[in-house]
């Protein structure tokens, strides 16, 4: 009898470990995609308000702050909704993952 529990034992914690190591690396998978999603947002943020003070205007796509100040996009891996109001309103900025669908408001 206790060779029978030794042997569940020995199979029952690596299968364990291997579980509780799957579930850490989602975990924490996902806290960095999330990181990166408001790290992107913040750099095309900054961009528009560098464009703003630089050219006196808000650039009139994200097209334009790629080309001229530096934003580097991963298209494929996110989508960026650039909205503009006018000439002198911040236009409204969404990052979202390329897979995400926007929500209408």
């Amino acid at each position: 009898m206790k060779s029978l529990a030794k042997t569940i034992i020995i199979i029952a914690v690596p299968i364990l470990a291997a579980v509780l190591l799957v579930l850490a690396s989602e975990k924490l998978g996902s806290k960095e995609g999330s990181e990166s999603l408001k790290q992107l947002e913040n750099s095309v943020r900054k961009a528009v308000m560098t464009c703003y003070a630089t050219e006196g205007v808000y650039p009139p796509t994200i097209q334009y702050l790629e080309d001229h100040y530096g934003i580097q996009i991963d298209h494929d891996r996110y989508g960026v909704f650039y909205e503009i109001f006018g000439d002198n309103v911040m236009p409204q900025i969404t990052v979202m993952e390329a897979s995400a669908e926007p929500t209408d408001e």
